[in-house]
């Protein structure tokens, strides 16, 4: 006998996941600030904050002003709110990889649930290490697992949906050929992240060097993104989830597009300047939040072709 779909997918669960998205989202782009306003470092200790385990008072302390709070101070603000807010994701996680475990009869998964539990898990400690061991390069690791998680999340809720439920590929489509650029083109996407998140964290100035790659990669995966929509929309136009995977990655790719030559003219703009501005800051970290997107967008694409056929 066939499980009922609400069995599999009771729509509070899903609206649960699909929240938790946007809170994730949140926390991404949170980051994308502290990185920008090179605040990674504004709260010295962890797990504790300046000393103190109480996540809402912390041991902040100004001795010039003793009124001062940490909330008062923007570069504080922003690293002790990414990580409050990142605490916020970890009780959603467990939350869902719970609900996940306790009522999905499909077994595989309770891997997915608590494979984003052990992801959150384990970029809360490198967010810890970056700033014990003041590593430049654990900040790059630390960027590139919140896309990872960031893309498993989006997963976990794509899983959920009734949409899922109906979706399968006609084998008398070309879909062989739309799982090769699914694939590559999540890969690439994710590459052009990383590079990206060299160029963000560079210690020393702004890379030229870096500068021109990431350019060429984004040509590269703009390539990439345009042959998968154009196959989408050729061949598997009647498929829902294909439809708007394919819609949202080509509206993130456009805003892309925009975002970047923005962020890169005023990175160039400020390059002489010691502090970066509050054009870079809201340039870059927008380009970050649609870079997100659209990984988590080219992820869904790939799981989705990567379904049996029917």
């Amino acid at each position: 006998m066939s499980r009922p779909p609400a069995a599999i997918n009771p729509r509070n669960r899903f609206w649960y996941s699909a929240c938790g998205l946007i809170v994730c989202l949140i926390l991404v782009s949170w980051g994308g600030v502290v990185t920008s306003m090179e605040a990674g470092l504004a709260v010295p200790d962890w797990p504790s904050s300046f000393g103190s385990f109480d996540p809402i008072a912390t041991g902040y302390s100004d001795p010039d002003n003793p009124n001062t709070r940490w909330w008062h101070v923007p570069p504080v603000l922003a690293e002790h709110g990414h990580r409050l807010l990142g605490a916020l994701v970890g009780l959603w996680v467990v939350g869902l990889a719970l609900w996940t475990w306790k009522t999905d009869q499909r077994r595989w998964m309770h891997f997915w649930g608590f494979g984003a539990l052990g992801l959150v898990i384990l970029q809360g400690v490198l967010g810890g290490l970056r700033v014990e061991w003041k590593s430049l390069e654990l900040a790059v690791v630390h960027a590139m697992g919140a896309q990872l998680f960031f893309a498993t999340a989006a997963a976990l809720t794509l899983f959920t949906s009734r949409s899922w439920q109906i979706h399968v590929l006609d084998s008398a489509t070309p879909f062989q050929r739309l799982r090769t650029l699914a694939v590559v083109t999540a890969v690439a996407v994710y590459v052009q992240i990383l590079l990206g998140a060299l160029l963000r964290h560079p210690g020393a100035g702004i890379d030229l060097t870096f500068i021109l790659v990431h350019v060429t990669g984004s040509v590269i995966a703009l390539s990439l993104i345009l042959a998968t929509c154009a196959h989408i929309r050729n061949y598997f136009s009647a498929n829902i989830l294909l439809r708007r995977g394919g819609w949202i990655m080509m509206a993130c790719l456009i805003a892309q597009m925009i975002l970047g030559m923005f962020a890169l003219m005023v990175i160039l703009y400020d390059a002489s300047q010691v502090d970066r501005s509050l054009a870079q800051v809201i340039f870059s970290s927008a380009h970050l939040v649609v870079g997100t997107l659209l990984m988590g967008t080219s992820a869904c694409v790939m799981l989705c072709s990567l379904r049996p056929t029917a």
